[in-house]
């Protein structure tokens, strides 16, 4: 699918990735009447535990020394895939001689056969809480297919480096395009800030994971 967002078109192929080393194309075009110089383009994973983004070689990004008006290019990127990942495209570059910088939005690579993803991972409250007040964490779990031995766990860690698992919760019974929250409490009991983890297990392999912050102050 085309994305447009100025001062560039971009397009993702394929969309589907295999588990290990893959290759996809980033089709770039400049949609301005303006040509853009210098550009640094660079693919980054949202998931760097599911999938990782390199260059064409061991380094990661690519350079274009000009781009014209409504003149087009295509890069490849090497990824490699464990499980499914969003990626985004930053560049850095000249347009007009002054520098600018743009961002795409996020696009998903989906990793073939996968049984199941975390599409999310939210504090029901705003970014802040107080110290011995409870919170909870939701995961939403999306099934990609109907198949059981899904696991989650919820891991939290304080701000004075202690890891502590939350709960487990096994996932048995999701059909096929569900998207089903699953919710955990936490109650700071020091004040900074706390990552919430959430792990999502087919069996003994890990295929996912998400993580969320949160600061407690004292009141």
């Amino acid at each position: 699918m085309l994305k447009w967002k100025a001062p560039i078109q971009y397009e993702l192929n394929p969309t589907d990735v295999n588990e290990g080393i893959n290759w996809v194309t980033l089709k770039l075009k400049n949609i301005e009447p303006k040509t853009l110089r210098e550009l640094d383009v660079q693919m980054h994973s949202v998931n760097p535990f599911n999938l990782l983004v390199y260059g064409p070689g061991l380094l990661g990004g690519q350079y274009i020394s000009e781009l014209g008006p409504l003149k087009g290019t295509e890069l490849l990127f090497r990824v490699d895939a464990r499980g499914s990942a969003d990626v985004y495209v930053t560049i850095e570059g000249r347009k007009d001689g002054d520098y600018f910088w743009w961002e795409s939005s996020w696009m998903t690579l989906q990793l073939n056969g996968e049984k199941a993803r975390i599409t999310s991972l939210l504090v029901v409250s705003n970014p802040y809480t107080a110290v011995g007040k409870t919170i909870v964490a939701e995961a939403t779990v999306e099934s990609l297919r109907k198949d059981g031995g899904l696991k989650l766990e919820f891991w939290v860690e304080t701000p004075s480096g202690k890891n502590e698992k939350q709960s487990t919760i096994d996932i048995t019974d999701l059909a096929v395009g569900d998207k089903t929250p699953y919710k955990v409490e936490v109650t700071p009991q020091e004040e900074g800030l706390y990552t919430i983890y959430a792990y999502l297990f087919d069996g003994s392999k890990q295929i996912d994971s998400m993580t969320e912050t949160i600061y407690a102050q004292k009141t």
